[in-house]
């Protein structure tokens, strides 16, 4: 699996903006079968940066009804990253 593969996007939510990027934390979708440590070396390859933790959460994909059609989204998997003090990482 391809390092950039494993990173899908930026997560920029309030949450995320104004009570963890100040505790230097960052928030990222990625693959559902991602672990721990291909996560850490994804986003110090991508974005240049000393990751000290990573934090995951799974979440199941909500059912969704159009017309007379029942469907599914897709699982996701989020992954929160504590970076190394006096580091960033600038989302444009």
């Amino acid at each position: 699996m391809n390092t950039a593969d494993i990173i899908r996007f930026p997560l920029v939510t309030e949450k995320g903006s104004s009570f963890l990027q100040p505790q230097n934390k960052y928030q990222f979708s990625v693959l559902p079968s991602a672990n721990k440590p291909e996560i850490k070396k994804a986003v110090e390859k991508i974005y240049k940066v000393k990751v000290i933790a990573v934090h995951i959460s799974n979440f199941k994909g909500k059912k969704r009804h159009y017309r007379k059609q029942e469907g599914k989204k897709p699982d996701w998997k989020k992954a929160v990253v504590t970076l190394k003090k006096g580091e960033r990482i600038e989302f444009v």
